[in-house]
């Protein structure tokens, strides 16, 4: 990240928020309803009333770009990455592999494919600053998040899947790790610029489509609040009340959607929530890469689950092996707790698809691990140009779908089909 505010860009809508629902949302919640997702207790309810259980994928990486999907292992977070390559090939070189990596990394075909495995919802991590004029993956003043989101809407419909829109990224940083692209602390819990920040880019998002079904809810934070800062219990402390003031910031504009709510400590932790009747149409997120598969192992997200009355969504798994997926999924499918994997797409495998790494990929990978932390380093470091601008518009080729690898074992052991690159539903 360069300048990590720019106050200049304050929305038109910003106000001070209240830390409740406003007056015109209790009167307005179950306005306009039918044709949106609902909840009854503990599930989801389609619009033709019948039970509606999530099972897909996120389209991790595209938008919240991560080092080690592109293989890297130091250079991991989306601010790290495209220093990275600015030092590497050029700011200009480095603008232009962004618009045709957005442009080519996740398309239409993308969405037809992830339907064709039977898949129902796709869950889209963002980056706030595709909502600013604050520099990110090749744009400045000019960014494209609506163009996107629009065009994954519209895929979506195309294809019948739902969309969850996931704050992977939140101004300041919520989790304080690289999968926040932070400065390595969640600053928004000591920065009122970046709280108002969060809900007026909320508000923004919201008031774009408060009519739209194919959307199934908002998530406000991923991974909230890492478990290793000693600051850990007053920051989750403060989680519930700031979600509370995003869903009064959406609330203002939108009252059809669903608001879905992550834990503390890699969305592991719920015992900072109190209050879940703030709402009516909140549901809670875990996520789980690890240990048994088995009910017992979730028993305390479980317990969480029934005391509350509320739907409980699994919004990231994977990097396991076949057979932990396969157990887990049916796990999770006899407790009612929906799914989405996680990624989609990366480099090599352990995803509904690969990417094969193009010619001297590894001169690339080289200098993201060599040492750069001063200007003799860094030229020392370089490669030759031409083979790494090369290396690069390679990728872009490499990630389009019908150059990957369909990693049909981990689909099958989702419970998915695998029903070839270009089919439809």
């Amino acid at each position: 990240m360069h300048n990590k505010f720019l106050l200049s860009m304050a929305l038109a809508t910003a106000v001070l928020l209240p830390n409740h629902l406003p007056a015109q949302t209790q009167a307005g919640r179950h306005a306009g309803t039918g044709k949106f997702i609902q909840i009854k207790d503990k599930d989801l309810i389609a619009p033709d009333g019948k039970r509606f259980f999530i099972k897909g994928a996120n389209l991790g990486n595209w938008l919240n770009p991560e080092g080690y999907m592109f293989g890297f292992s130091k250079t991991n977070s989306a601010r790290f990455i495209n220093e990275m390559f600015c030092q590497l090939v050029g700011p200009d070189f480095t603008a232009e592999f962004w618009k045709a990596f957005k442009d080519n990394y996740i398309t239409r075909e993308d969405i037809r494919f992830i339907a064709g495995t039977g898949s129902n919802t796709i869950r889209l991590p963002f980056h706030y600053k595709l909502f600013t004029d604050e520099d990110y993956m090749g744009l400045t003043v000019n960014q494209d998040g609506f163009a996107r989101v629009d065009s994954v809407v519209k895929w979506c419909r195309d294809e019948g899947l739902y969309l969850i829109l996931d704050m992977h990224d939140a101004p300041g940083g919520q989790t304080g790790d690289n999968i926040d692209d932070s400065y390595g602390y969640p600053w928004i819990f000591e920065s009122e610029t970046s709280r108002q920040l969060y809900c007026d880019i909320w508000q923004k998002i919201a008031a774009r489509y408060s009519d739209e079904p194919v959307i199934l809810g908002y998530e406000l934070f991923n991974e909230p609040v890492a478990p290793y800062f000693e600051q850990k219990e007053e920051f989750n402390g403060k989680l519930e009340e700031l979600y509370k003031r995003g869903v009064a910031a959406i609330r203002k504009v939108d009252t059809n959607h669903i608001i879905l709510l992550g834990g503390a400590q890699w969305n592991g932790n719920f015992s900072p929530f109190k209050d879940w009747t703030f709402d009516s149409k909140i549901i809670y997120s875990c996520h789980r890469y690890g240990g048994e598969p088995t009910p017992e192992a979730i028993r305390e997200i479980i317990e969480f689950r029934d005391k509350t009355n509320l739907p409980m969504y699994m919004g990231e798994i994977g990097h396991n092996k076949e057979e932990w997926m396969s157990a887990f999924c049916r796990t999770m499918e006899e407790n009612n707790i929906g799914w989405t994997f996680w990624p989609y797409k990366k480099i090599h495998n352990s995803s509904f698809v690969g990417i094969n790494p193009p010619t001297d990929w590894d001169v690339v990978v080289k200098f993201s691990e060599a040492p750069r932390s001063t200007y003799k380093e860094i030229r020392q470091a370089r490669p030759d140009q031409a083979v790494a601008r090369k290396a690069l518009t390679d990728f872009i080729e490499a990630s389009r779908l019908e150059n990957n690898i369909v990693q049909t074992g981990y689909i099958k052991a989702l419970g998915l089909n695998v029903a070839g690159k270009t089919s439809g539903k």
